[in-house]
């Protein structure tokens, strides 16, 4: 399994196990959200602390889950971004449209 998930009351974690998140496991992200969000859960937590690369199909997967979180009017943060997934979110200008936060603590919080 590429992803472990925590699921409570008001919101779900998915946590990385994969140091690339490319075209070999992007759709099996996807496919995650969109199991958690057919179960009634809108607001997520992605911790990225496993990832050390991502690709434009990890955006492009990261992207499905805002999107899916913020139509059913939940929340959707990334945390513990690695430098190199940070800078290709900010090259991407991601971060101007996707929550971010440095911990998982304190995306926690925000709920």
């Amino acid at each position: 399994m590429n992803f472990e998930t925590q699921q409570n009351k008001t919101y779900a974690i998915v946590a990385t196990k994969v140091e690339k998140l490319d075209a070999t496991n992007a759709s099996e992200l996807k496919s995650e959200f969109l199991i958690l969000n057919k179960n009634g859960v809108n607001s997520l937590i992605l911790d990225l602390s496993g990832t050390k690369y991502c690709d434009s199909s990890g955006l492009s997967a990261i992207l499905a889950g805002n999107r899916l979180c913020k139509d059913t009017n939940g929340e959707f943060i990334l945390c513990n971004l690695q430098a190199n997934v940070q800078k290709m979110i900010q090259i991407a200008q991601l971060d101007k449209v996707l929550a971010i936060s440095s911990s998982l603590e304190e995306a926690k919080n925000k709920f």
